[in-house]
């Protein structure tokens, strides 16, 4: 099962909806009980940095997420889901994000629009082997919409240009993280989405031998 994380911050349907459409088993769950017996994990989020903090952690899926990601569990951040995988944002000092990569989340560059609502384009950073962006083609088109992004580090996997270098994914092992939309990105994103559905039957194949071994020897 792909959990989907429903901490009470907006409608997250429309994620959990493209993976069902993708074959997997995919469900909101609010509980942190039933969270924890994922094989996947996907945390979405919307508005800002702050707010979405606060109620991850009242919800107790912030525990969650950090032990499914501890645990070598596939997860996948989305926007301001991506962005609390940081240490902080600039749009709310002295809120701590879950820290599992480092940096901040900063303000898009000045002079430019702000939000960036629009399709555009991945450039993908050199010398990167992405799992996550694994059969898109070169500077495929996505959507954005967001007035914050994760400052530049090694685990940044593809930008988009907008008003300078801003980030688009990163990538760590089995974190993943998009400051686009997947679900909103049509073929492009599906396939994204594919890719992580991908990694997550993969784990859930291992998962089904561990527990047959198991089984098996007692």
């Amino acid at each position: 099962m792909i959990a989907v994380l429903d901490y009470g911050i907006g409608n997250l349907r429309s994620a959990e909806k493209a993976l069902v459409h993708l074959g997997a088993d995919a469900r909101l769950v609010s509980d942190p009980e039933v969270a924890a017996t994922a094989t996947g994990v996907v945390m979405p989020g919307v508005g800002a940095f702050g707010p979405c903090a606060a109620a991850l952690r009242r919800s107790g899926l912030g525990e969650v997420a950090l032990d499914a990601i501890a645990r070598g569990v596939p997860f996948f951040g989305i926007c301001v889901g991506f962005q609390l995988l940081y240490e902080g944002s600039e749009e709310a000092p002295g809120v701590a994000g879950l820290g599992v990569l480092g940096g901040t989340v900063r303000s898009l560059p000045e002079g430019v629009k702000r939000p960036q609502m629009q399709w555009n384009r991945l450039c993908r950073r050199d010398g990167t082997d992405s799992a996550l962006l694994a059969g898109l083609g070169d500077e495929p088109w996505v959507y954005f919409v967001h007035s914050f992004a994760p400052q530049i580090t090694e685990d940044v996997v593809a930008t988009c240009d907008y008003g300078g270098e801003v980030v688009a994914a990163a990538e760590r092992g089995r974190v993943w993280g998009t400051q686009f939309h997947p679900e909103k990105s049509g073929t492009v994103g599906l396939a994204v989405l594919r890719n992580f559905v991908k990694a997550y039957s993969a784990e859930e194949s291992t998962a089904a031998a561990r527990r047959a071994w198991i089984s098996s020897a007692q």
